[in-house]
């Protein structure tokens, strides 16, 4: 069966870190993009970053460019999200899906969504 899990969520101040891990069971990443999409409360879920199947290829949407980081390691069958100086306005619950398209960042469509991680960004 193919799924993804999503950990490494939390609480955390303003300004702060955290690193979100995504593996993978029931198939293989090697041949897969491999995006992180968010959903805040009451909002529709949006992409935030895209890898290609080598990692030779990586995108972000503007708001989380240059405190994001996206990264993988096929070995482990594991995506990750190096998150820094964290914004209140990151606060979302965070998935990992492989890409099924993409025309922008935001709006890219992925597939076999995990239960996600929650992130909170808070004094």
């Amino acid at each position: 069966q193919l799924q993804f899990v999503e950990s490494g969520g939390g609480l955390v101040q303003p300004g702060g870190s955290l690193r979100l891990s995504c593996v993978a069971s029931g198939f293989t990443l090697d041949y897969q993009a491999v995006g992180w999409f968010r959903q805040a409360a009451g909002k529709e879920r949006e992409g935030v970053a895209v890898i290609s199947n080598r990692g030779g290829s990586i995108n972000y949407i503007d708001s989380v460019r240059g405190r994001f980081t996206i990264s993988r390691d096929n070995a482990k069958n594991t995506v990750y999200l190096q998150m820094n100086s964290l914004k209140p306005e990151d606060t979302a619950a965070y998935y990992c899906a492989v890409v099924e398209s993409i025309t922008t960042v935001q709006r890219m469509r992925g597939a076999n969504f995990g239960k996600g991680t929650l992130v909170t960004v808070s004094p």
